[in-house]
């Protein structure tokens, strides 16, 4: 009879060698590259101070029935709400406590796979770090998992989701004025057409709310059900995309408009924007 210990001890033993075959599989090595890049990026723009920031992506088409099947061989750790919609799907997901510095330098050891159980109420690791029995998911796996769901089930495109705490748009949300979804839309679809191009729907808005916590999960679903970005009040900013790359560009695209209208401000002025005029004939 094998010891409890023992077992976990192999179990852990077998995760990592899955890890590594998981991660250096082709077009997984390019997801990851990618969020590596992108992670870099944030770092470099000041967007992800210590460990802030993370990012998921539904991985599930590039893993095989044959690679799928062998993964519920691992332990499952439960989950505080089912997920249904998500019944073996893989995950690649930014670890716990991991920096975005760390993530541009080395992905393997900052990202996890995560496979989610039969009926959706657990998942577990698969990781290629050397600190496999530590390295765990995001500490918003929840918001993920959440957001990843209504994808699924709308049968959306949008297949990775990126968090950061983009410096402008935080700064926006301290000015009391601009604490609703109508006055920052106002601000980043009259200050530059490419939002107005790219992002005609604006952008989302939630009060602030505790981090990690339901509430702010179920509440940014529901804002990416017409929105790619949702802002959080004084914390940061939640984005979807096709690819970790897109979902950058959609907080890339209103980060511009609010440092035009910080700059302007600064210097003296009141901004003029574009005018209504201006804009319906860019919808058009």
């Amino acid at each position: 009879m094998e010891l409890p210990h023992i077992k976990q001890i192999t179990q852990l033993a077998q995760q990592k060698p899955a890890g590594d075959r998981m991660f250096e599989k082709k077009k997984i090595r390019k997801v990851t590259d990618e969020a590596a890049s992108v992670a870099g990026y944030l770092w470099d723009r000041g967007w992800a101070e210590r460990n802030a920031g993370n990012m998921s992506v539904n991985i599930t088409g590039l893993v095989t029935h044959g690679e799928l099947s062998k993964l519920p061989a691992y332990p499952f750790l439960p989950l505080n709400r089912s997920y249904p919609a998500l019944a073996k799907m893989v995950f690649l997901v930014t670890g716990a406590g991991t920096r975005m510095r760390d993530l541009s330098a080395n992905s393997t050891e900052n990202l996890c796979f995560i496979y989610i159980s039969e009926n959706g109420s657990a998942y577990h690791i698969i990781s290629a770090s050397d600190d496999t029995g530590n390295l765990k998911p995001t500490s918003e796996i929840a918001t993920h998992l959440a957001i990843h769901q209504m994808l699924v089930q709308r049968k959306r495109p949008e297949k990775a989701i990126l968090h950061t705490h983009a410096t402008e748009l935080i700064a926006l949300t301290q000015i009391r004025e601009m604490n609703s979804e109508e006055a920052l839309n106002r601000i980043f679809h009259t200050m530059h057409p490419e939002t107005v191009m790219y992002l005609r729907e604006g952008c989302g808005y939630i009060p602030y709310t505790l981090p990690g916590t339901e509430s702010l999960a179920q509440a940014t679903v529901r804002n990416f059900e017409n929105h790619r970005v949702v802002i959080w009040e004084k914390h940061g900013c939640m984005a979807i995309g096709n690819s970790i790359s897109d979902a950058l560009d959609n907080i890339d695209i209103i980060v511009k408009p609010a440092k035009i209208w910080f700059m302007v401000k600064n210097a003296g002025f009141e901004p003029e924007g574009m005018t209504d005029e201006q804009i319906r004939q860019l919808l058009e």
